[in-house]
């Protein structure tokens, strides 16, 4: 077995992960700004509950992506060549909502942020569902030939998988913020938030258990069988937990289902990194797809230094900012904009 690749295989699956379990929330937190909060308070308390930390969690993202580039460039080529439609479509939905996030409380108008809020909404739900689709499609397969080029056209990576994948991350954001609102807010909100968290998790995680289970029926292993069943007992911990009110540990519990189902899901497909539905002989695997033993090392180096620092200060940020939102820590709404740029912008509608 290959040590450095295997090493950096793992950090990258530890990578994704990470970016599931603390951009998941606040990205299920972005739809609920529509689907969950009934008005502008309850939609500022939601805003609130990940104010602090929302772009620390973006840094996720990119170290991951980042990994893949150094480490595998040519998995890195293949899947953001292939996927180059609905990652772009990921990026404009990150940058619509970012803006959203700064920009919707300059002015005190309900169409003004009415318009902030679906930009939020929106551009959550489709960042969500756009990294779930390359996801699944890096443990499924796409058309690609022996350099590692798709074959057909744009939308030649629509697949099932990609459907399943992209409601697999949308679903799991959902449950996963509804048990992060439980466990940080307080008052009506943390209540109601925690009976839909009860309603819904049974519903919500069934895509993403199908896409676990999927990836199992093509190249399932035996320990990744019984961690994928594991992680199922977890789930259902999860859902016990906040029937019975104790939304820390269901919260951990929804967080061991993610980090165990996500090991089954990449520890299946190991040691390929990204598939071919032409045919198995063009995988790209660890052996193929990777740098030099010399790049692996440096990396690896850096790694050991900068991750526990990213870790250490965004430990920090939680901490900080770790008590409860209520509707009484709500000030009242006030404009920063001129009232100038203001009316301009409202009237374009």
């Amino acid at each position: 077995m290959e040590i450095l690749p295997t090493i950096w295989f793992i950090a990258i699956a530890v990578l994704w992960t990470g970016y599931l379990f603390l951009e998941g929330f606040d990205l299920g937190v972005g739809m609920l700004m529509k689907l969950f909060a009934r008005d502008n308070t309850e939609r500022r308390i939601l805003l609130n509950t990940v104010g602090p930390v929302w772009d620390g969690n973006e840094v996720w993202l990119l170290t991951a992506a980042g990994a893949t580039f150094a480490a595998f460039p040519l998995w890195y080529a293949s899947l953001f060549s292939a996927l180059y439609l609905p990652l772009l479509v990921v990026l404009l939905a990150l940058i619509f909502r970012a803006v959203a996030f700064e920009y919707r409380g300059k002015v005190d108008s309900d169409s003004w942020r009415t318009r902030w809020d679906w930009a939020i909404a929106v551009g959550s739900f489709f960042a969500a569902f756009g990294v779930g689709a390359a996801l699944a499609l890096t443990t499924t397969g796409l058309p690609l030939n022996a350099n590692g080029d798709r074959e057909g056209g744009p939308l030649a990576w629509f697949s099932g998988y990609a459907i399943l994948g992209g409601f697999a991350v949308v679903g799991f954001a959902l449950v996963h913020a509804l048990a992060f609102l439980a466990l940080k807010t307080d008052g009506e909100i943390r209540h109601r938030a925690r009976r839909w968290f009860v309603r819904l998790l049974p519903v919500l995680l069934l895509p993403i258990a199908g896409w676990a289970l999927s990836v199992q029926l093509l190249d399932g292993k035996t320990w990744t069988w019984v961690a994928l069943a594991v992680a199922l007992v977890a789930a259902g911990a999860a859902w016990y937990l906040g029937r019975r009110d104790l939304e820390g540990r269901s919260f951990a519990a929804l967080g061991l289902f993610l980090a165990l189902g996500t090991a089954s899901i990449f520890g299946a497909v190991f040691p390929v990194v990204l598939p071919s539905t032409l045919d198995s002989a063009f995988d790209l695997t660890i052996s193929n797809a990777s740098s030099s033993d010399y790049t692996l090392g440096l990396m690896s180096v850096v790694a050991a230094v900068g991750l526990p620092l990213v870790i250490a200060y965004q430990a920090w940020t939680y901490w900080v900012f770790r008590r409860r939102v209520s509707a009484e820590q709500i000030p009242e709404a006030h404009s920063f904009l001129p009232a100038i740029a203001a009316k301009a912008f409202l009237n374009k509608g």
